[in-house]
């Protein structure tokens, strides 16, 4: 096992940790903006193989980090499931809603997705082909509790409130589709390892929003079914999960969900997380994504916190959520230099 990523992942220590970043093919690269140009509408960027596998591959080869990920978005899986899906330029997505059990009925099975995602697993297939040997390649999926919101509202909103509602209202509708949904992403995730997926990685990007019961319910559960599944069906396959705004409650997610590495957001103390979180595992994080567009000073020193905070046990570097799109490349090999050359 010579990927250092996957080293890593299996619990292996390293003087100088792999470095990739979320969102890292996207709109703070010009060649992304370009070819999305070319594409026309997102979701045709994304289910049009040769164009997803492109901007999979633009940030490997002008940043040449450790790991790619794939090009998709974690709504692809609602949209394979039968939901009108749209992305309306500057304000995010919108999508037909699941609030009754007649709209619940009219999904399609888990396992009836496949021919609709079919340009997903041919995108890992040619960025498979092409990556440098010691370049893992990620795979990825949202998290059941995450997609349910969005699928509930019809569009991100704030503090999750509409799926929030359905779960108090109707909660035989509601633990219904998050069983759907997590049927669904292992039928996924596993087409995605088969197609040449290496890692992959379940994003909760509204874990936060849930308290007590409800965290062990659909943030802790569901990924805890999804891992074992995968770990039934593809044991030598690491999984990297994102309870993003987990807070405490990031101490023993590992232990609790079977997941190979945690990542951690940039509200979190390192030095806090080394303690608590990395005890268990692998851990991935966690750089403020602001500081890509600031630069500076401010940015090595902060880099260096994070490698110090972790630099006892297996790390992953990352950021503590995507890269925006005002981040300037120019900062981004300001800090892979600092990870790379740090002593």
């Amino acid at each position: 096992m010579t990927k250092k990523l996957l080293r890593t992942l299996a619990g292996e220590r390293t003087d100088i940790p792999p470095v990739w970043m979320m969102r890292q093919a996207g709109r703070h690269l010009p060649e992304y903006r370009d070819t999305r140009t070319r594409a026309g509408d997102f979701l045709d960027l994304c289910y049009t193989p040769e164009l997803a596998a492109e901007v999979t591959l633009q940030p490997i080869r002008r940043y040449d980090l450790d790991a790619a990920i794939l090009f998709a978005d974690i709504l692809l899986v609602p949209d394979a499931l039968g939901l009108e899906v749209r992305f309306i330029e500057g304000d995010g997505p919108r999508i037909s809603t699941v609030t009754t059990h007649a709209d619940f009925d009219a999904l399609r099975a888990p396992d009836a997705i496949h021919d609709h995602l079919a340009p997903v697993y041919d995108t890992l297939r040619i960025v498979s082909g092409k990556l440098p040997s010691k370049t893992a390649l990620i795979g990825f999926a949202g998290a059941p509790w995450t997609v349910a919101t969005y699928m509930i509202a019809g569009k991100g909103t704030p503090g999750q409130g509409p799926a929030h509602a359905l779960k108090t209202e109707q909660p035989g509708l509601f633990d219904a589709l998050i069983e759907h949904l997590t049927d669904a992403t292992i039928s996924y995730l596993s087409a995605q390892i088969e197609a040449g997926a290496e890692v992959v990685k379940l994003f909760d990007s509204w874990a936060g929003s849930l308290c007590g019961e409800d965290f062990e319910n659909y943030a802790i559960e569901p990924v805890r079914r999804i891992v074992g599944a995968l770990k039934s069906l593809h044991p030598d396959t690491p999984v990297i999960a994102f309870p993003r705004e987990a807070g405490m409650r990031y101490e023993g997610f590992a232990r609790s969900t079977g997941a190979d590495c945690v990542a951690l957001d940039n509200s979190v103390d390192p030095v806090w997380a080394a303690r608590h979180v990395q005890k268990d595992g692998p851990v991935q994080g966690n750089l403020a994504p602001h500081l890509l567009v600031a630069g500076g000073d401010t940015l090595i020193r902060e880099t260096h916190l994070i490698l110090e905070a972790f630099k006892a046990g297996p790390h992953v570097f990352n950021l503590g959520h995507g890269i925006t799109p005002d981040a300037n490349p120019d900062n981004v090999h300001l800090m892979i230099d600092a990870i790379r050359n740090w002593t």
